[in-house]
């Protein structure tokens, strides 16, 4: 629908204007005709409004050349397609497949099957109204009550814009109007506000609950979060670790506004088994200690717009001494499904949760000493904009290497430094192949201290001439907010020092990736990752550890994943890995031994684990 979208953009930038169009156009595609309801009829585009209705009839144009049938799945995706570019940031709001609401919706429902006529559904962030339009079908199709009664008593949304409420109640209502349900009013328990405050017993005076809520809980990570909202993440428990991203306290503000065996159904990010900022949240769930499902979607990119890694939770308000938790793909959820059982009392939720074949993670990390313990795991420098700073020459001559940046400048040689990209570490390469320059205005001390602008602009006057002539560029770092020592100075001062023996190996890698131990101590590095420090032996021993099947089997098991089945190896994920006691005959046994699966025998028994279908 890339047109349609494209012709909506353009076409107005108020709310009300694109709600008009699209309702008009899609009681016009469906034949289907309002007669009594006073809120529709104030919406739709009428033939005597000149202007509007030939837009109307402009846009219809775009729908038929477009897609076969506009329904209601169709329309769904298109309030969400309008929510504004900067509201969307700030609030998270994103389009949830049919799939996953349905099957949300099913288990939540099934739950509360024998109460279900009565049941309060709640979705407390519920943008355009996707969750709820399945909940009211699904209501009426179980209880056959009607759409009127069901909006009155059954159904309940809350949401921080008031242009997602409205289109919710435009959806409710046409989908009444659609099954014959023409009534001049609806009445709707949809109201604005922020979920963060919204106190529901000033809303409803009879409230104890919602016997089951439902919803997509807002994708807002920390750095985009409002001022006035990280004073309201505050006052909830679970925010108390690291910088929140917005959807950690909608748990929280789910579970306690349930009734008292009620069940909360979200489709949310995985970030949380893992995360620094989601060690409060899972501090939370264990004290709690409910009954928890997760279908973990793993590396799977569920939404379209969205690149985040996602998980269904169903959370049910009743005591469980542990999880059920099984990792799918989003097109085998209507499966039959067998759940993995995780006792909260083997989870470690400052550690973190390890959820995929959690015994033998436990057993792999109370081996010998945690990683984390023994070495040491640096990033590399960040100059904030490497395409200024780092370069392979195009030609150098006795003083100058040759730049090409726009136009051709030499650049002093004694001004530069090696430098290696080590994620590209994910595939075999070597230090030769992956050896640029980088412009490096620092002394040549262990602790490397920023050159004088005035000693730079004398003794490098072509690389100061060059870095003027960029200076509009590196201006922009940090969104133009960035504070540096000198404008020409790195956008960190991370990772200068010498460090003599380094263990280069990449950010992310979708198979155990090459490791490269270099102990020069000039050689600079980027992008990727580096153990530092220790000894050659030290090192060597590691690599060894790390290229084996098991070290690879940990990081499947419990790294955050990214997308075509990449995982991090960032010092967060591997700082728990148990590293096994060796004594001297095992070190030069490891070392000398070039034989991976001779090594990777060697490494399970050391472990008492036994991997034979990897």
């Amino acid at each position: 629908m890339r047109n349609v979208f494209k012709y909506l953009s353009q076409c107005s930038t108020k709310p009300n204007e694109v709600d008009r169009l699209i309702i008009s156009a899609f009681l016009h595609k469906n034949k289907i005709v309002v007669k009594k309801n006073e809120f529709l009829k104030s919406i739709t585009i009428q033939e005597n409004e000149k202007e509007a209705f030939s837009t109307l009839q402009q846009f219809i144009s775009i729908l038929d050349k477009e897609i076969v049938r506009f329904e209601f799945e169709e329309l769904i995706e298109l309030f969400e397609f309008v929510i504004s570019p900067a509201d969307r940031i700030i609030n998270g709001a994103i389009y949830t497949p049919l799939n996953i609401r349905e099957f949300i919706i099913k288990q939540s429902f099934h739950s509360k099957r024998d109460s279900l006529a009565i049941a309060k559904i709640a979705d407390i962030a519920c943008g355009c109204g996707g969750f709820l339009f399945n909940a009211a079908k699904q209501l009426k199709k179980q209880t056959n009550k009607t759409y009127s009664e069901i909006f009155r008593t059954q159904i309940f949304g809350l949401d921080i814009q008031s242009y997602s409420i409205t289109r919710t109640k435009l959806l409710l209502s046409v989908l009444a109007l659609s099954e014959g349900e023409d009534k001049k009013e609806f009445h709707f328990n949809l109201f604005v506000g922020d979920t963060l405050t919204f106190k529901w017993k000033e809303k409803i005076s009879t409230f104890a609950g919602f016997d089951i809520i439902l919803g997509n809980p807002p994708y807002v990570c920390s750095r985009n979060i409002s001022e006035e909202t990280k004073i309201n993440l505050k006052n909830w428990e679970v925010c108390k670790s690291g910088h929140p991203d917005l959807y950690i306290p909608f748990f929280q503000i789910g579970i306690e506004n349930l009734s008292i065996d009620g069940i909360l159904g979200y489709i949310t990010m995985n970030s949380f088994f893992k995360s620094l900022n989601g060690r409060a949240l899972r501090a939370y769930f264990q004290k709690q200690s409910l009954s928890f499902k997760i279908i973990d979607f793993g590396a799977e990119q569920i939404f379209k717009s969205k690149n985040t890694y996602t998980c269904i939770c169903l959370i049910e308000k009743i005591t469980l001494n542990y999880i059920k938790y099984i990792k799918c793909e989003s097109k085998k959820l209507s499966q039959h499904t067998i759940y993995s059982r995780v006792y909260y009392s083997g989870l470690d939720s400052k550690k973190g949760w390890n959820l995929q074949n959690n015994e033998i993670i436990t057993k792999i990390e109370s081996t010998g000493v945690a990683f984390g313990d023994i070495y040491t795991t640096r990033n590399g420098i960040a100059t904030l904009r490497n395409e200024i700073y780092i370069f392979n020459p195009v030609r150098e001559d006795k003083d100058y290497y040759y730049l090409q940046n726009g136009s051709l400048y030499p650049i002093e040689k004694k001004i530069c430094k090696d430098i290696v990209n080590s994620n590209k570490l994910s595939r075999p390469t070597s230090i030769k192949k992956l050896t640029e320059k980088v412009i490096f205005p620092y002394d040549d001390g262990n602790k490397p201290k920023l050159l004088e602008e005035i000693f730079l602009e004398r003794n490098y006057p072509k690389a100061y001439e060059y870095l003027q002539n960029k200076k509009n560029i590196l201006s922009q770092r940090d969104k133009g907010k960035g504070k540096y020592e000198k404008w020409f100075a790195f956008g960190r001062s991370q990772s200068l020092e010498k460090m003599k023996n380094k263990l280069f190996f990449p950010k992310i890698s979708d198979k155990t990736p090459s490791y490269i131990l270099n102990n020069n101590d000039n050689l600079l590095f980027y992008n990727g990752l580096a153990i530092v420090g220790g000894t050659k032996k030290e090192l060597q021993v590691i690599k060894k550890i790390m290229e084996s099947r098991l070290f690879w089997y940990y990081i499947e098991k419990t790294s955050k994943p990214y997308s075509a089945s990449y995982y991090s190896l960032s010092g967060n994920y591997i700082r728990d890995f148990g590293i096994c006691d060796l004594d001297k005959d095992e070190i030069e046994f490891v070392i000398k031994e070039k034989d991976k699966n001779t090594l990777n025998s060697f490494f399970e028994e050391k472990y008492q684990i036994t991997l034979p279908q990897i």
